[in-house]
């Protein structure tokens, strides 16, 4: 078997699961170690076999994350979907905004709208998968959808890249130009900052206009001046790189709609910032 191109084919299913590329690679690691010491003689579909295991590994160590970070922001490992390695379906990587309304799943719910939405699996499939009857992948998909009252089925992927907001943006925070910056976010902008363990945020959630403007004014004259910095393309949503001594110090990625901001999610943790896919 050519573990290089499973490496790559399973990646999406870990990474949507648990939102975290480091993450996604060691979980993939740790099934490929499982399968290599299998006896692989009742193995009829190795590839289905590969994804049944790697799926509900990842809903495993996506619990025991959640128990560890239950009381803080946690934005996911955001990935570049212009930069990726080319035998990596980038189709199937799910949108930044989408990402971040996963955590208000059980792994487990996760997992199953996951498997539907991202990779059209059937209820059967799913049961199959998960070891649990139809009825009960049914009920958590379900439940799944009825929590994310903000999911919209055009977040799924990746519609086309606006980035004509950003000059404007960058503009108005170099002026310290509130009235500006203002006009481009909606009424209930939200911004979301995940400094990790060792980097102490401003402020984890602010909403609101102006709050949100005062705050983002603040952290860019404070912490970002002077920064080079260079626009791009995370989870398919449009992206702010600024850097700082060669290496990457923040990530701002953009959720737009009808035209304004809608969501600014900020990741400062340096353990989220420089995985190469």
């Amino acid at each position: 078997m050519n573990y290089e191109n499973y490496r790559h084919r399973l990646f999406p299913f870990a990474y949507n699961i648990l939102g975290s590329a480091e993450d996604a690679k060691d979980a993939i690691q740790d099934v490929l170690i499982k399968y290599h010491a299998l006896d692989k003689e009742d193995i009829r579909n190795e590839e289905g076999f590969l994804i049944k295991l790697t799926v509900n590994h990842a809903i495993n160590l996506k619990n025991r994350k959640s128990k560890m970070i239950a009381d803080k922001v946690w934005l996911p490992e955001p990935v570049s979907t212009e930069n990726m390695a080319f035998n990596i379906d980038r189709e199937m990587i799910l949108s930044y905004s989408l990402l971040v309304l996963l955590e208000k799943l059980t792994a487990r719910e996760r997992a199953v709208f996951v498997l539907k939405e991202a990779f059209d699996y059937s209820h059967q499939e799913m049961a199959e998968t998960f070891g649990f009857s139809v009825e009960n992948s049914r009920k958590l998909l379900s439940r799944a959808k009825s929590k994310l009252t903000d999911y919209k089925t055009e977040r799924r992927f990746n519609k086309p890249v606006d980035n004509s907001f950003i000059e404007k943006y960058v503009y108005a925070m170099k002026e310290a130009d509130i009235d500006a910056l203002e006009k481009l976010l909606s009424e209930d902008i939200l911004l979301a900052a995940d400094g990790g363990e060792d980097i102490k945020v401003v402020r984890e959630l602010t909403t609101g206009v102006r709050a949100a403007s005062k705050l983002l004014l603040y952290v860019y004259k404070a912490f970002l001046n002077g920064l080079e910095f260079k626009v791009g393309q995370v989870n398919h949503q449009p992206a702010i790189f600024f850097y700082q001594n060669g290496g990457l110090y923040n990530c701002q990625v953009f959720e737009v709609e009808a035209g304004k901001i809608k969501g600014i999610y900020s990741i400062i943790d340096p353990s989220k910032l420089g995985q190469e896919v």
